[in-house]
């Protein structure tokens, strides 16, 4: 009998203050769980960028189906005009992932720590399948962490080409790097950062953006 297939879903770039977030679906069978599994298909965050590469490789060749998302700085931003917080902007990616691929079961890294309303939210949205949500999917489940991998994989493309067009490198995008920082704190201070081609990559609703105007460069630190 063949085995059933599982989707697992996870995102990059959730956190960061420039660049998309992406959101990733793979589709596994039990032979290509294990599979993968000793090809050491793990959380992206437990893995060399180098690694990831070679990995998102076997995993668009093997895996029974795939589904990449990518959304903008500025889709981001503009998610409030339809009134969702962050969690539900990508909790409905998650479900049109799920429904576009193949997969008896599907199983998401939880956005949310209330995992019962996550997978309830999902349940409405995702048809004729099952649904598992949970805090750090991408650590205990193969699927879950292969769709990290790609997720990460896209993100750190898409990174590298704004890097590439703005001629700059800020670094990871994160807040917690002082390059990111250092590069707001000069397109804002320049009166460029609602220009284009700053203004399609940051997240201007970000609290760190509203306050760059208020505080010092050391006062990230």
């Amino acid at each position: 009998m063949e085995s059933k297939a599982v989707i697992g879903i996870d995102e990059a770039g959730r956190g960061p203050v420039i660049g998309p977030i992406v959101i990733a679906g793979v589709s596994l069978n039990e032979e290509l769980n294990a599979k993968f599994k000793s090809a050491g298909v793990k959380d992206s965050k437990l893995l060399s960028i180098r690694r990831i590469y070679q990995l998102e490789r076997i995993i668009k060749e093997f895996s029974l189906d795939f589904k990449v998302v990518v959304r903008t700085a500025k889709e981001i931003d503009d998610r409030f005009k339809s009134k969702k917080n962050l969690n539900y902007f990508e909790l409905d990616d998650m479900a049109e992932i799920a429904n576009s691929i193949k997969g008896e079961k599907v199983i998401v890294d939880s956005p949310s720590a209330n995992t019962s309303k996550v997978k309830a939210y999902l349940e409405k949205r995702i048809k004729d399948k099952e649904v598992i949500a949970r805090n750090y999917a991408d650590r205990d489940f193969v699927e879950v962490g292969a769709a990290s991998i790609l997720a990460k994989a896209q993100r750190e493309r898409e990174v590298e080409a704004i890097k590439k067009e703005l001629s700059y490198d800020f670094g990871s995008g994160y807040t917690s790097d002082p390059r990111t920082i250092a590069f707001l704190k000069i397109i804002n201070d320049n009166g460029r950062i609602n220009e284009e081609p700053y203004s399609n990559y940051i997240r201007k609703t970000w609290l760190t953006v509203r306050n760059l105007s208020k505080r010092n460069l050391n006062d990230f630190f």
